[in-house]
């Protein structure tokens, strides 16, 4: 089939490379357009335009795809499916009907749960036993498509971040697949109407850490929030972020509290306590949590 891949971060370069690779041909990609980024604030390219110029494929940035010149082109290039990966932007159903077989985005959670913008990060901070991704058809309403296909694993020990970065590179082999379906007439399967859930954008505010919740619930937060926007609490007044925990088995301490050994660094929750693994003090770069608990004998986070 000809395909417009629709994508822009990271996340969604292994499926555009997977789709090179296939039988079907990449006729184009849709990013969105160039960002300000870094200490100078430059306009940078998104990770998937970069891919695509590298691939010598061609690049559309519209502002946004309700633009009739966007439109235009997209139906000169005549896609039989645009595959979607975290594009980023609403599409309006007049750019839904432009290729002959609709648009399929792989999507990284197990449909109908945690349907939006941030599966994975609220699949972890709910604690989820199970994590997956679905490839479904693009329709108006958010993530609400017939699914073609969904595959399922164990919620594995990692961030948020970590664990994006693998299901996008199982998920690349699957939207080949799905792309196959497509082309052989398969069609997909209504989700279910009942177990709806809503994944929406994680905000700095809710990433706060709250040392009177459980250790299990905070293990889950703080790694649901790393690395983005990453959980914070304040010391001296200034904020410190925690990126990697781990619920542990030791001595009780107060919510909030730091006690440390040679090796490791714990602090008291409001039901169990939590090894520090990973954190970054205002100011600091990140660092082993050892590393800055060897100096915090008698500190309090709160």
């Amino acid at each position: 089939m000809r395909l417009v891949f629709a994508g822009t971060p990271d996340v969604a370069v292994p499926s555009l490379e997977a789709l090179v690779a296939s039988s079907h041909e990449v006729v184009a990609v849709i990013t969105r357009p160039d960002a300000p980024a870094g200490r100078g604030r430059k306009l940078t390219p998104s990770p998937v335009a970069r891919r695509a110029e590298e691939l010598g494929i061609e690049v559309l940035k519209p502002e946004h795809p309700r633009e009739p010149v966007f439109q235009d082109r997209l139906r000169e290039l005549a896609p039989d499916c645009c595959p979607v990966v975290a594009y980023g932007a609403l599409l309006p159903q007049s750019a839904l009907d432009i290729p002959l077989h609709g648009w399929v985005n792989l999507h990284f959670s197990l449909l109908p749960r945690w349907r939006g913008a941030a599966p994975v990060q609220r699949a972890v901070m709910a604690g989820d036993d199970e994590i997956g991704t679905a490839c479904f058809q693009i329709v108006k309403a958010l993530d609400a498509g017939d699914v073609y296909l969904m595959e399922s694993r164990p919620m594995p020990d990692l961030t948020a971040g970590e664990l994006l970065a693998e299901l996008a590179i199982s998920g690349a082999d699957q939207l080949v697949r799905a792309m196959d379906l497509v082309a052989a007439g398969e069609r997909p399967t209504p989700q279910p109407e009942e177990g709806v859930t809503i994944a929406p954008k994680l905000t700095v505010e809710e990433a706060r850490i709250d040392w009177s919740l459980s250790a299990s619930q905070l293990r889950n937060r703080i790694m649901g929030c790393s690395p983005d926007p990453g959980a914070w609490c304040t010391l001296d007044g200034e904020r410190f972020k925690v990126y990697r925990v781990a619920v542990a088995d030791t001595q009780p301490l107060e919510p909030g509290e730091v006690a440390s050994t040679k090796r490791q660094a714990f602090v008291g929750t409001g039901e169990g306590t939590l090894e520090l693994l990973e954190v970054q003090p205002a100011g600091k770069r990140r660092m082993p949590a050892i590393d800055w608990a060897r100096n915090a004998a008698g500190t309090v986070l709160s």
